[in-house]
């Protein structure tokens, strides 16, 4: 049996497809990690989401920020944009399993593997975990954003959009707290010393911003040695970190280059450009 975390597909079904065939994916014993953003602005988000669903049983995923768009959209919370590639899955007789399947899924999942180097504490979610929180407090976050997401739905969808407030200081709303976490799960880059975001910046690890860096380079309060982070959602940093316990797995396929998969209990890499 072997682990592998894949990074954002966004509806490259194709790339994914040929990406499993080079691992010799085998549903019945290997497991896939999926960073989240399984659909939008790839060319085949239907075929994607409806693979993905009939191997739900050997996947664990995390949702992000495009994931949550949709549902969004499904519930009539949000516009559709103009690059969005949507329409097949809103139009599909599946949309509300699809929908509902989404919404039950996790923004962060854990689990301890047996590694070429020993034990290992994976922690997986769509934007990182901010540098401020404490392993055990990212996953009670999660464990109330999926609350809300699926019992408060409506109420949830419509605050979570904007980039503001920018951090979790103790003066904000219960509400605002709700997109602020969010925000640091699913669309988190830079950050300063304060964990307030910077979201509108795109680069790299580069690129320079006063007063902010990237989200993983700041003191955390964990430092296990035996734990790992592994995250999506930022295609310009091409899968490198420059840090080995953050495992970065957005190679940019959308965008022309390439969908890579890691195997946790090697770090392998297995890479497919896209086509």
């Amino acid at each position: 049996m072997s682990n592998y975390a894949v990074g954002d597909i966004q509806g490259c079904y194709r790339e994914f497809r040929d990406l499993l065939g080079k691992i010799n994916f085998n549903p019945k014993k290997d497991k896939l990690w999926l960073v989240g953003d399984l659909i939008n602005r790839g060319p085949n988000s239907l075929e994607t989401l409806d693979y993905i669903f009939n191997i739900k049983e050997s996947c664990n995923i995390v949702l992000g920020n495009h994931d949550l768009h949709l549902i969004s959209v499904s519930e009539n919370l949000r516009e559709i944009q103009e690059l969005d590639t949507l329409d097949e899955i809103l139009k599909s007789k599946n949309l509300y399993k699809y929908i509902d399947w989404l919404k039950s899924l996790p923004f962060i999942y854990q689990e301890i593997v047996k590694t070429t180097k020993g034990e290992i504490n994976f922690f997986m979610s769509h934007a990182g975990i901010p540098p401020h929180w404490s392993l055990n407090k990212a996953s009670l976050i999660s464990e109330e954003l999926s609350l809300n997401l699926q019992e408060n739905t409506e109420f949830y969808l419509s605050n979570i959009y904007g980039n503001f407030p920018s951090s979790d200081n103790e003066s904000i709303s219960e509400k605002d707290k709700l997109k602020v976490n969010t925000n640091y799960l699913t669309r988190m880059r830079f950050c300063n010393d304060k964990a307030e975001l910077n979201l509108k910046e795109k680069g790299g690890l580069n690129t320079r911003i006063k007063g902010f860096k990237p989200w993983f380079y700041y003191k955390r309060e964990f430092d296990e040695e035996n734990t790992r982070i592994i995250f999506g959602h930022w295609a310009a940093l091409r899968g490198e970190t420059g840090k080995q316990k953050f495992i970065a797995t957005d190679t940019g396929c959308v965008w022309g280059y390439e969908l890579t998969a890691i195997e946790l209990e090697t770090g392998k890499r297995f890479k497919i450009r896209k086509k």
